[in-house]
């Protein structure tokens, strides 16, 4: 909890041991004086070793619960009066939206709910420079505009919506929320809708860790339809920044889409990550002469959009922001990161991780 006497702001971080919240989190610790309580319920993907460098800061704070739980909600408010709520947790794998979409409506659109009322009562109570400075930040996806049809159109903050799987119907609807709170109680709030992350401590079941993996460990390179999927690919820690960037200097009621001006077909992405492999880790798995050569086309999942890009000149103009990484750059980074860090997704893909938050009793 933060001294009454200190004027560090206290931002709030739902999600945040997740792979885009435990980035923001580490960026807020080491590159500001903020005060940060990480408000996670530890789901599968909920890693609690992506925090490990950050984790004995006296300005961390961390909170297992889950947003649907509105009165210990209003416990977290009432004991940590937050200056600003990053609003990250959420479901966000398409594939297990479409195998069980009712965990997506219940944490994406009512903890969203949840989250937004327990705020709402918060911020009544503030009064003078805390009321009118006090933020409420909600980060979506580009996958709430749905498909891309023309090569040269880009995703802007006035695109309708036209989501098409449980996952972005689901993230639509907490950003319609939002927006609704905004306008009709006056909420403060700012939205940020990123296009497809990459980078260190990604959960393996998305597709760059998983290629990655799978290749070190000589099994398929899984690619849906003919992999002509074209995607925005934007470093996570340059999201990070961004985030930290609209929360801290973004105007109520505005949105800001947040690219990373990198358009690949994902067969270009597989066939990248097996080329920096040949490179990086030589020595290949019994039976394996080209990395290359794990790659397996696969039937493509139902619904899946051909093409998202973001138009980020918005961010760039009025806030100063844009991307330091290319995904050449960010893309060798998140490699050798893997490689690096066999501890960390090994537990994952064990399940050791979660067996461990078991034993500390934080379950």
């Amino acid at each position: 909890m933060t001294n009454a006497t200190d004027n560090r702001k206290t931002i709030l971080v739902t999600g945040g041991a997740g792979f885009i919240g435990s980035a923001v989190v580490r960026h807020i610790i080491q590159h500001t004086e903020c005060f940060v309580v990480n408000v996670d319920k530890l789901t599968y993907a909920g890693n609690l070793k992506s925090l490990v460098d950050i984790s004995d800061s006296e300005r961390y704070a961390f909170e297992q619960v889950d947003i649907c739980d509105q009165s210990e909600l209003i416990r977290i408010f009432g004991d940590y009066q937050p200056d600003a709520v990053m609003h990250l947790a959420a479901e966000s794998h398409v594939d297990r939206s479409i195998d069980g979409p009712s965990t997506f409506i219940q944490t994406n659109i009512v903890g969203t709910y949840t989250l937004l009322e327990a705020a709402r009562s918060y911020w009544n109570l503030l009064q003078g420079e805390r009321r009118t400075s006090f933020r409420f930040h909600h980060i979506s996806t580009d996958e709430v505009f749905g498909d891309l049809h023309g090569t040269e159109d880009l995703f802007t903050e006035t695109t309708p919506y036209a989501p098409s799987s449980p996952y972005s119907a689901s993230k639509a609807g907490s950003d319609h929320l939002v927006r609704a709170w905004y306008r009709t109680y006056g909420l403060p709030v700012v939205v940020t809708n990123c296009s497809n992350n990459y980078g260190p401590y990604h959960f393996p079941e998305k597709l760059i860790p998983l290629i990655i993996l799978n290749a070190l460990a000589g099994k398929p390179l899984p690619v849906y339809g003919m992999g002509n999927q074209v995607r925005d690919w934007l470093y996570v820690e340059d999201h990070a920044r961004a985030l930290y960037k609209v929360v801290s200097q973004g105007n109520v009621g505005e949105t800001y889409n947040i690219g990373g001006h990198n358009e690949k077909q994902n067969i270009e992405v597989v066939r990248s990550i097996c080329e920096l492999l040949e490179e990086l880790a030589p020595v290949k798995p019994a039976g394996v002469t080209k990395y290359h050569d794990l790659i397996t086309y696969v039937t493509d999942r139902p619904g899946h959009d051909l093409r998202y890009a973001i138009d980020a000149s918005k961010i760039a103009s009025e806030l100063g922001w844009s991307p330091q990484e290319s995904f050449e750059s960010g893309l060798r980074k998140t490699v050798q990161w893997y490689m690096d860090n066999k501890e960390w997704w090994q537990a994952v893909l064990n399940g050791s991780y979660a067996m461990e938050r078991l034993g500390q009793g934080v379950d």
